[in-house]
């Protein structure tokens, strides 16, 4: 179990090399006010003086310190000659440097943190990364953070505190971290700044550890026994106290192992039931075997989510491609994906299939026979058309002479103007296609071919050269819907097996043959009744009007005779009739028409198009240069499937004997 630590320590490497913190991995979050004591608390684990120390804000930058226990060394030499020294410590930023000065460790730190965070009291939220080698250690990885403060001083910002709480927080907030929440004695533990914090992520409290230190600096008659039983405010994982190095200790370079005798003697003194369960050894102990547990916990967990970040990253690699080496077939492969991809969407057979809207050919069908086919049904045979309007045309037909009959002339020249009516919703539904076929370029753009992502320029060439080709077949599919209503008004048929009432009409006007050859009396007898009621119609003008014979109309108010009322319902049944049967023609027709000369046109002539424009040597260096962002991506995927490939082997390396 002793191997979990070190395990979790070699994680930690692997992904800092990537620079990612994608996987939380478990660690010891140290968490106090400013000059709690947590830099002693920390050397006191390590057993030397290591750490910056002084007053105000010392600490200014993460520190990540991973202790690892090492064979003493003279056991090492008799395996190996390596590094001759008994403690030493190495920074990830100062790679094969090793570090036996623990004074150069601290100046080191100093130096590191006033590279970033300046000299002058700022601080910044990037980690050092600190590994100490040690017989004298346990295995242990802490965090130790800037001091929660309240005023600015120096050069830091004005909202200084939001700052380091909002750091603080980033570290303890990962729920695989144990909370080391360091309180001075000396102060009412109500008012802890760490435990505020703790409380706010973990308030079950489950993963927070209090240290008690500075016991040696209560007020004299006052002591921390309550405190450290739990009895004030109770901690799930324990209270432990400590006491810390004064700065005269500090000053006069008093030993660690001096100080950690001292502590024992006073723990003794004034707190002989908890000496056992206090001090800096205690301490060490504890938090190795939290740490344990802890790791030993977060473990499958860990592991499951490594191998599925692998599988995801697997998958995001595999979409951005491999690098170009035989250009010509990569040009020629992802032309034919992209038409191929088109021709799909257009027939449904295409992978990605649209679960929100209606896409490809399921879209042109809904346009053919909903759009269109509903545009149609509700144009009305006989609109516009008023029944004066219709008089009108009958007058205009017959020329100078009155008419017996209903002149033919009359019908098709007012059923023409009802079908010319159809061109223009057909030149709509001609429109409504050519735009779906321009908006599947962008959903084989988008969905089908990650390939075009990756080439900006062949991307823009083959939207281009599509479009091209749309744009040159749309006024030719136009022109051919033009013709189908100019062939329709080129000439009437009134033989056309549908035109039924044709017959019941030509009927109606033998009929009305027979009525104006034996009925001459009552047409008489119609002429004297108008002449004794004379109206304003044509020729007819109001007295005191100027005559003007050519701009006179039929008054909207008159009132239609027998006869022209029954002329203006025959017109109107074979218009109505008429229509109908070249409104079903037209919607028959028009949908074919673009399915001939635009959709299918373009689904097959699609590919030749693309490789005659595009596939041309001088071309193809510029089509298929990368895009920056997708070569930089491919690498930063690439290198973090790496380090969980590693982390994965890491992890396979523990066995099920360590983890109990």
């Amino acid at each position: 179990m002793e191997n979990l630590i070190p395990t979790i320590n070699r994680l930690q490497e692997v992904f800092l090399t990537v620079g990612a913190e994608i996987i939380q991995l478990p660690q010891i979050v140290v968490v106090g006010s400013q000059s709690s004591g947590k830099s002693s608390v920390l050397e006191s684990l390590v057993g030397r003086d290591f750490l910056p120390r002084g007053s105000g804000i010392v600490t200014r930058r993460p520190l990540v310190l991973q202790l690892v226990n090492v064979a003493p060394l003279q056991e090492r030499l008799k395996i190996d000659n390596g590094i001759k020294t008994e403690e030493w410590g190495t920074f990830l930023h100062c790679k094969n440097q090793i570090f036996a000065d623990f004074a150069e460790i601290r100046r080191e730190i100093e130096a590191e943190t006033e590279r970033s965070s300046g000299d002058n009291k700022g601080i910044s939220p990037e980690p050092i990364y600190l590994k100490i080698f040690s017989p004298k250690v346990l295995n242990l990885t802490l965090v130790d953070l800037p001091g929660i403060t309240k005023v600015p001083v120096g050069d830091q910002p004005e909202d200084i505190e939001s700052q380091v709480q909002e750091m603080i927080l980033s570290f303890i907030s990962n729920p695989n971290s144990l909370i080391l929440a360091v309180s001075p004695a000396n102060s009412d533990l109500a008012t802890s700044d760490a435990l505020k914090l703790a409380r706010e992520v973990d308030p079950d409290g489950r993963r927070t550890l209090l240290v008690v230190s500075k016991l040696d600096l209560m007020d004299a008659g006052t002591d921390a026994l309550e405190v450290l039983l739990g009895r004030v405010i109770p901690v799930r994982l324990g209270i432990i106290g400590v006491v810390n190095r004064s700065q005269h200790d500090i000053n006069t370079q008093k030993t660690l192992e001096d100080s950690m005798r001292d502590e024992q003697v006073f723990l003794q003194r004034h707190y002989p039931s908890l000496a056992s369960r206090a001090g800096s050894r205690y301490l060490a102990k504890t938090l190795s075997r939290l740490l344990m547990h802890h790791i030993r916990d977060c473990l499958p967990d860990l592991k499951t989510r490594v191998t599925v970040l692998s599988a995801q990253y697997q998958a995001r690699l595999n979409s951005y491609g491999q690098p170009v080496e035989d250009q010509s077939a990569t040009l020629l492969q992802i032309v034919t994906k992209f038409a191929s991809d088109y021709c799909n969407t257009i027939e449904g057979t295409a992978r990605h299939i649209q679960t929100t809207e209606l896409c490809g050919g399921a879209r042109m069908c809904y346009i053919f026979h909903e759009t269109f086919g509903r545009t149609l049904q509700s144009i009305d045979p006989l609109g516009g058309l008023t029944e004066l309007d219709i008089l009108t045309a009958i007058r205009n037909a017959t020329g100078p002479r009155p008419a017996l009959f209903v002149p033919e002339v009359s019908f098709e020249l007012l059923v023409k103007r009802q079908i010319k009516r159809l061109e223009e919703p057909s030149l709509r539904c001609v429109e409504l296609v050519h735009e779906e076929l321009q908006r599947i370029i962008q959903h084989c753009s988008s969905f089908s071919t990650q390939e075009l992502l990756r080439f900006p320029k062949l991307h823009d060439s083959i939207v281009e050269v599509v479009t091209g080709l749309l744009r040159k077949r749309l006024p030719i599919t136009n022109d051919m819907v033009h013709n189908l209503v100019a062939i329709e008004l080129a000439y009437i048929n009134t033989k056309h097996p549908d035109f039924t009432d044709a017959a019941q009409v030509s009927a109606s006007v033998n009929s009305q043959q027979a009525e104006a050859l034996d009925g001459g009396k009552r047409w008489k007898n119609e002429k004297v009744a108008e002449e004794k009621a004379p109206t304003a119609g044509f020729g007819s003008p109001i007295k005191g009007q100027a005559i003007n014979l050519l701009d006179t109309a039929v008054p909207v108010s008159r009132k239609l005779s027998v006869k022209e009322q029954r002329d203006c319902e025959i017109i109107q049944r074979l218009i109505k009739c008429y229509f109908l049967i070249v409104r079903k023609s037209i919607q028959d027709s028009v949908p074919k028409t673009v399915m001939h000369f635009l959709v299918n046109f373009v689904k097959e002539h699609l590919q030749s198009e693309l490789v005659g424009q595009l596939y041309k040597q001088p071309l193809l260096q510029e089509l298929l240069i990368e895009s920056q962002d997708t070569a930089q991506q491919r690498t930063e995927v690439a290198q973090m499937l790496e380090a969980l490939k590693k982390a994965n082997n890491i992890i396979s390396e523990i066995r099920e004997t360590h983890l109990w």
